[in-house]
């Protein structure tokens, strides 16, 4: 789940883009999208809206390759709040200045397969400043 900039459009159910790690000359390891990287797909639901501000997602990475999600929102025009590495420093400030001092991405479902077939499912709520900053966003 991610808390992104402006208004994702619910007709935008996935991202397909392929994705390369590079190196800048300050020796920082980014990813990019580029059309000789790796097939990257994610999924996309909008679960909540908050006007044209910000917009929650759920984001299923259907491939796992480094910082997926997080470039593939950004590739969509739409950065993640508190992404220093992706993100919109002007959209992350105002949801500090909200309370919201962390990465808005959040594995609160994660399933693995087992060995015998089956299925594990592990849920994480959110913390408390995730859920604060989200009630802010909602006041009038």
């Amino acid at each position: 789940m991610a808390l992104v900039r402006g208004n994702w459009a619910t007709a935008l159910k996935q991202v397909r883009a392929p994705l390369m790690k590079s190196n800048l000359r300050s020796g920082e390891r980014m990813v990019e999208v580029n059309e000789e990287g790796k097939e990257a797909l994610t999924i996309f639901k909008v679960l909540r809206r908050f006007g044209d501000f910000a917009t929650m997602v759920e984001a299923k990475p259907v491939t796992g390759r480094t910082h997926q999600i997080r470039v593939h929102t950004l590739h969509a025009g739409h950065a993640i709040a508190g992404d220093t590495k992706y993100g919109d420093e002007n959209f992350s400030r105002e949801i500090r200045d909200l309370g919201g001092k962390r990465l808005f991405l959040h594995a609160y479902m994660l399933t693995v397969p087992m060995p015998d077939g089956s299925k594990l499912n592990v849920q994480a709520p959110v913390d408390d400043m995730w859920a604060k900053t989200v009630e802010r966003l909602s006041a009038p």
